[in-house]
């Protein structure tokens, strides 16, 4: 049963254009997604700076006193939407509750940049922060203060991690699959997999939107119909699932992806991967990013950075 908040939210969506009409303006979309976030309350952060990242443009937060540790966080919005500052509130959240640094990324998006744009853009980043670093090679060390401010909070020791929601979820987990052994733990906010929409989801817990909507979004981010095999957008189809390390995955009960990042948690436990999974009561899609509007917002965020705190 949806939750009374819940179903606030889907009353107005029911307002709102869908994606699939042909009249659907991306651009107006997004600037009017980054004009509302603009309106949102912000917390502070101790540091907060725009960093360019091999040419991946990128934000980084760091609370005081933070534990030896970054997060690479990868924002939602079905591939297509959002960017650093429609999440900057979220993101705000998640570096003061985890006390670790964190890096959001700016990657480029479909349909201007399709597939594999978006997850060549996170190995780009990567990159960066093994070969360009202040801190490569300096294992030991975590934050140095110098004369000019300080130094960008990366070593060859440092715990990484990553995060996503929904298609930044996606991103998450393929990172992780690129990368076996880069990272400590993963956290994925329910995550958007299965291109073929073949879940009972779909069906039963389509509240917020519906299977056209998501074949939309695939549509916008492939550039083949090869692509839509392929594991690096299709990561339940990936082989080598079980170099993940430990991964937390959570889903919405009511969402048309729930049952897909639930299988991904089945699969992982099956693999022998450390996993741990719940589905938020009453919940639908999105709800993750605005504690203003939903009361599992706040304890989710928590139950995140609770989780990639244990691992540190």
């Amino acid at each position: 049963m949806l939750y009374p908040q819940a179903r606030r939210a889907v009353e107005s969506y029911a307002a709102q254009l869908p994606v699939t009409d042909p009249s659907y303006d991306i651009a107006a979309a997004r600037a009017e997604a980054r004009a509302t976030a603009a309106l949102l309350p912000r917390e502070d952060v101790h540091e907060v700076r725009d960093v360019d990242a091999g040419g991946v443009p990128c934000r980084f937060y760091r609370p005081r006193g933070a534990a030896p540790a970054l997060i690479i966080h990868l924002h939602g919005g079905g591939f297509v939407f959002n960017d650093v500052d429609v999440h900057d509130a979220a993101v705000r959240r998640l570096a003061n509750r985890s006390g670790m640094a964190v890096l959001s990324v700016d990657y480029r998006r479909p349909p201007e940049h399709r597939f594999p744009a978006a997850p060549d853009d996170v190995d780009t980043v990567l990159r960066w922060l093994e070969d360009n670093s202040p801190l490569a090679g300096q294992s030991s060390v975590t934050y140095r203060e110098e004369a000019r401010g300080d130094r960008f909070p990366v070593s060859e020791g440092l715990p990484l991690f990553v995060h996503g929601d929904s298609a930044g979820a996606n991103l998450a987990l393929v990172a992780a699959l690129r990368h076996p052994g880069r990272f400590a733990g993963v956290a994925l906010i329910y995550p958007f997999l299965d291109p073929t929409a073949g879940f009972d989801s779909y069906g039963t817990a389509a509240e917020g939107f519906d299977r056209a909507e998501a074949q939309w979004y695939w549509e916008q981010y492939a550039a083949t119909e090869a692509d839509l095999t392929n594991p690096d957008l299709a990561p339940l189809l990936a082989t080598n699932l079980d170099t993940l390390p430990p991964t937390l995955v959570v889903t919405a009960e009511h969402d048309p992806l729930r049952d897909e990042g639930e299988h991904l948690a089945h699969l992982l436990a099956e693999a022998g991967v450390r996993v741990v999974a719940s589905r938020q009561l009453g919940m639908l899609h999105g709800f993750w990013r605005h504690p203003d509007a939903f009361d599992a917002a706040e304890p989710l965020t928590r139950q995140v950075a609770g989780f990639l705190r244990m691992l540190v």
